[in-house]
């Protein structure tokens, strides 16, 4: 019953799932730990499309997600993406340095507290989401995509994540710009 319990928490299914606000918005700011790094802040990638990604480092959906980013950032990093993991569970402070370690990730990877996490979301204190959330970020500081509260497969399919990326790096040869030229 306990892990039913922590499940229904963790995946939010049993309280209010809220919605998040409306995109696009400007992107508040967040501070972040990386393990022998020090403090990182999300405006220390202002100029590049960065990916976002809010982990817990005990879900292996969120370990699959950071590898994917990782292999999106090695792909388009030369373009001016940057992927950024930020762990938010119960001991991230422990438990990241070894996520790291063990998942052999080279893309900044940090902890910070659920609440600061909620707040970067625009959820409030009470409403539940699942993990990972996917938020992307352009050039600007605008949020242009983020994953739904309950979770969303686009932003976690390898193909649909590296084409929004695109179109937020060459935002002039997307096609709908080149159907309007």
């Amino acid at each position: 019953m306990r892990i039913a319990a922590a499940l229904v928490t963790l995946f939010g299914i049993a309280s209010a799932i809220s919605a998040a606000p409306p995109l696009p918005r400007p992107a508040p700011e967040i501070a972040f730990a990386v393990p022998t790094q020090g403090q990182h802040t999300l405006s220390d990638y202002r100029g590049k499309v960065v990916a976002l990604v809010f982990i817990y480092t005990t879900c292996a959906h969120c370990a699959a997600a950071a590898t994917m980013m990782q292999e999106l950032e090695q792909e388009l990093g030369s373009q001016g993406f940057q992927a950024v993991a930020v762990a938010f569970n119960p001991n991230a402070e422990v438990l990241t340095e070894n996520f790291i370690k063990d998942q052999h990730l080279t893309l900044p990877v940090g902890w910070t507290i659920g609440n600061d996490v909620t707040a970067f979301l625009g959820y409030g204190p009470t409403d539940r989401f699942v993990v990972p959330q996917v938020v992307l970020i352009d050039r600007t500081g605008a949020i242009r995509f983020q994953t739904k509260a309950q979770g969303e497969d686009d932003l976690r399919n390898k193909s649909v994540l590296r084409q929004k990326i695109l179109e937020l790096l060459h935002p002039a040869s997307t096609p709908a710009k080149r159907k309007a030229a």
